[in-house]
C-alpha cells in the first residue's frame, strides 16, 4: 500500500465535484455524481467509485453522456412507470427514477418502473438504499449496453455485461439488508482496479481472447479482450440472461445484440419493483419475521477463519466506517487517470491536487 495515496472522503468528493462541474454540470448534478461515486469507494466497491470519472469524461467528450439531462416520463399509470434516462448521468437519472417510484409505491402500494437509456447507473445498492430510506422493499434487474465483457456459461467469448441483481429490505431501527451483486464472478471495474494495481486475479475468474483460463486482468481492460466468467456456473449465467431481458427489453430499452461500437459509453436499463410493506398489509409481519430469521441466520457457529456470520450489506457498512476514519485508498494509476480526466475539462493538476489536499 506504500504507493497508494489515502484521501479523506470530503476532499475526494470536492475534487470529483469540481471535475464534473468543469464539464458543464449544474451544482446539483455535480453533487449527486461526486457523492455517489465516493460512497461506492467508502463501501469498498472501488470498481464503481471515483475511478469511473475518466470514462465519464470520455463519454461526455464523445457525446455519449448528456450533461444536465433529467429522466423523461414515457408512461405513468401510478403503479406502472416507464422512464427514459436520455443518456444522462446515471447518478441523477437513478435518483430521480427512484424518487418517482417511491412516491407512487407509497400511494399505490407498489410501483413497477422500467428505466431505459441511463448512462452508467453505478452501484445498484445505492438505489435500493434510497428506497429503504423511504421504508420500501425493492428488487432490481439491470443490463449493460457497452462492450460485452462476460461469457455465457459454456461459452468462450464475451456476450453480455455484468448485469447486476439487487434487493433492498428495510429493518426497523436496525441496519437494512442490501443484496447487490454482479452476475459475473467479479465486477468489470474490479478487473480494471486489479490491472491498475498490477495484481493477478483469482484463478477461474476470467478467460483470455482464445477462451483459455488466465489470471491476467489485462484481458478485460486492453485488446485483445477475453471475458469474465459468470458466477455460480449455469445459475449465475441464467440470472444474467434474465437481467438482460427484464432490465434491457421489458424496461423499454435495448439488449446487447453484437460487438461494441468501439466507443467507451455505458448505458444501463433497470427494471425495479418497489413495494410498500404497510400498504401490502404485511408490514408488521415483515418487521418481526425479518428479525427472527436474521437472528437464526447469524446464529450459525462461524466456520474456521470466519469472525461471524453476516447479513448482506454488513461488509459494506464495516468498510465505510473504516474508510471514513482512515481515508479512501486510491492507487497511483487511477489517480493519474483522474488528473488527466480533469485536464480534459480544463482543470490542471495543481488545482485538483489542492482540492484533494
Amino acid at each position: 500500500m506504500a504507493d497508494y495515496r489515502t484521501i479523506k472522503a470530503e476532499p475526494l468528493t470536492n475534487a470529483i465535484r469540481a471535475i464534473v462541474k468543469a464539464g458543464g454540470s449544474s451544482d446539483r448534478e455535480a453533487e449527486l455524481v461526486s457523492t455517489n461515486l465516493v460512497e461506492a469507494n467508502l463501501k469498498g466497491h472501488d470498481s464503481h467509485g471515483v475511478g469511473m470519472i475518466p470514462r465519464y469524461v470520455q463519454s461526455v467528450t464523445n457525446g455519449g453522456l448528456a450533461v444536465n439531462a433529467h429522466v423523461k416520463v414515457v408512461l405513468d399509470t401510478g403503479p406502472l412507470l416507464t422512464l427514459d434516462g436520455l443518456t444522462g448521468y446515471g447518478q441523477v437519472i437513478g435518483h430521480e427514477a427512484m424518487e418517482l417510484a417511491a412516491e407512487r409505491a407509497k400511494k399505490n402500494g407498489v410501483c413497477l418502473v422500467g428505466l431505459s437509456n441511463s448512462h452508467h447507473i453505478g452501484r445498484i445498492g445505492h438505489w435500493a438504499e434510497q428506497c429503504i430510506d423511504h421504508g420500501l422493499v425493492s428488487i432490481h434487474f439491470v443490463n449493460v449496453i457497452s462492450r460485452p465483457i462476460v461469457a455465457p456459461w459454456g461459452g468462450s467469448d464475451a456476450r453480455h455485461g455484468t448485469n447486476p441483481f439487487c434487493v433492498g429490505i428495510p429493518r426497523r431501527g436496525k441496519d437494512p439488508i442490501v443484496l447487490d451483486f454482479a452476475t459475473s464472478r467479479i465486477a468489470q471495474g474490479k478487473t480494471r482496479v486489479a490491472h491498475n494495481k498490477g495484481v493477478e486475479l483469482e484463478p477461474g475468474t476470467i478467460i483470455d481472447n482464445e477462451g483459455k483460463p488466465t489470471t491476467n486482468p489485462r484481458y478485460t481492460v486492453i485488446p485483445p479482450h477475453g471475458a469474465i466468467l459468470p458466477f455460480g456456473e449455469h445459475k449465475g449465467s441464467g440470472l444474467a440472461l434474465v437481467c438482460e431481458i427484464l432490465g434491457g427489453a421489458l424496461s423499454g430499452g435495448q439488449v446487447v445484440k453484437g460487438p461494441s461500437d468501439g466507443k467507451h459509453n455505458v448505458l444501463n436499463g433497470m427494471l425495479s419493483i418497489v413495494i410498500d410493506p404497510g400498504k401490502l398489509g404485511t408490514g408488521e409481519n415483515l418487521a418481526h419475521e425479518v428479525e427472527s430469521f436474521v437472528a437464526w441466520h447469524t446464529g450459525s457457529p462461524p466456520a474456521a477463519g470466519v469472525d461471524k456470520v453476516k447479513i448482506a450489506g454488513e461488509p459494506e457498512r464495516e468498510t465505510k466506517k473504516k474508510r471514513l476514519a482512515e481515508g479512501i485508498p486510491v492507487d497511483p494509476t487511477t489517480w493519474q487517470e483522474i488528473i488527466e480526466a480533469g485536464k480534459k475539462f480544463g482543470l490542471d493538476q495543481a488545482a485538483i491536487e489542492k482540492i484533494a489536499g
